[in-house]
């Protein structure tokens, strides 16, 4: 293979990226609740820079199932945020419990998504029967075949 030889050498510092953190400490990294991330796009604290005066909006769900699929969405985005910043600073600890303890939030209200209003995805029909193609789809407000 292309690098099995041991005599691949390299300096990590070459690699080095602004805000990493590659040694064994613990960086510690402030970050903002999943939903404050998800409607702002950027999870860590005070790195926020608006467009002009721009700035965004607050969501507003009109029903529990529409709050339950934007709590999803936000716990979805700050999986994936900090699971960038992990591969950066894999040492962080407070961050991986961080991160771990989102996932198990997650997992949680995607389940509790399913048993309410059905499967949000074909892994989580639960019931016994199949109802992967009821409709309203998660996504529909009403219903009805639009897309085909």
């Amino acid at each position: 293979m292309l690098f099995d030889n041991t005599d691949f050498d390299y300096e990590l510092s070459l690699f080095k990226i602004p805000g990493s953190d590659f040694s064994n400490t613990t960086k510690n990294a402030q970050f903002l609740e999943p939903l404050e991330a998800f409607i702002r796009g950027n999870s860590e604290k005070n790195t926020y820079v608006p467009y002009k005066k721009y700035t965004y909006l607050k969501l507003k769900p009109e029903n529990e199932k529409e709050d339950l699929m934007l709590k999803l969405m936000a716990y979805s985005f700050i999986i994936n945020d900090l699971n960038l910043y992990l591969d950066l600073n894999p040492n962080d600890m407070i961050t991986f419990e961080k991160f771990k303890k989102y996932i198990n939030e997650y997992n949680k209200l995607e389940m509790d998504i399913a048993n309410k209003y059905g499967p949000l995805c074909l892994k989580e029909t639960t019931k016994n029967n199949y109802d992967w193609l009821k409709n309203p789809w998660p996504w529909d407000k009403m219903g009805g075949s639009y897309y085909v």
